[in-house]
């Protein structure tokens, strides 16, 4: 089985593009992150252990003792401390457009705060305009409304508590004990975490190895399946390329 786990402030529908390839291969599960699309929105504070109990709750819930997790960004966070933390439920782990430590935390309380006053929506452009590229944008207007409109309808304390938990988050010691095989995805456009944060993951794993996308930005795997799905299949599947 393969889990795969959401952006901040995206939900399970972000995985569209891979749906139908690792269903073909694999039990998919998507869920939304707590605070997100249709999961409910605990009262917080919320902490990166919070994220990670989640996905053990799920797989308690469906009787599966180990399984495969995708994650980007806030997901391929879950992800990491998951593997760290709790080793023996994870098979392989592939994170995309994501870090160990996200820094400066006063940006993300800043976020936090500026959500909590506004509502999502007065941050969505902000944030789409960083999960594509601008070419891609302005090809794909449609798209654009669309993911603007996923984000402003993510509930406002969710939205803040998740940026709560990058703020907090230091997972640079957690990546040492990572025994899972880790895949790191890197978009080469991405602003919110460059290809070095994904080099810095891959590097320090026991066993890691990086693609770099081209022509790709946050949401690297919506922008650029026809590479991405592939390589995450042949990862999940054992292969190297």
């Amino acid at each position: 089985m393969v889990v795969l786990s959401n952006s901040l402030g995206a939900t399970h529908t972000m995985w569209d593009a891979q749906l139908e390839a690792l269903s073909a291969r694999f039990r998919v599960v998507r869920y939304d992150t707590r605070g997100h699309g249709e999961s409910p929105v605990p009262q917080g504070p919320y902490d990166i252990d919070d994220l990670a109990d989640d996905v053990i709750a799920l797989l308690d819930h469906l009787g599966v003792d180990r399984a495969h997790f995708v994650g980007l960004s806030l997901g391929g966070m879950t992800g990491m401390r998951l593997a760290a933390r709790n080793p023996e439920r994870l098979e392989r782990l592939v994170v995309l457009c994501t870090g160990a430590h996200l820094e400066p935390s006063a940006a993300w309380h800043e976020r936090a705060a500026t959500v909590r006053a506004q509502g999502t929506e007065a941050v969505a452009t902000a944030v789409v305009q960083r999960w594509f590229t601008t070419p891609y944008l302005a090809a794909h207007p449609e798209r654009r409304a669309a993911a603007e409109a996923v984000v402003a309808a993510t509930p406002a304390e969710g939205y803040a508590g998740c940026c709560e938990v990058i703020a907090a988050m230091d997972l640079r010691t957690d990546l040492p004990r990572i025994t899972a095989p880790t895949l790191a995805i890197a978009g080469a456009d991405d602003p919110a975490t460059p290809p070095p944060h994904l080099a810095a993951i891959a590097d320090a794993v026991i066993d890691g190895r990086l693609l770099v996308v081209e022509h790709s930005a946050h949401l690297a795997n919506a922008e650029q399946p026809e590479t991405i799905t592939p390589a995450i299949i042949e990862h999940l599947d054992g292969g190297r390329r």
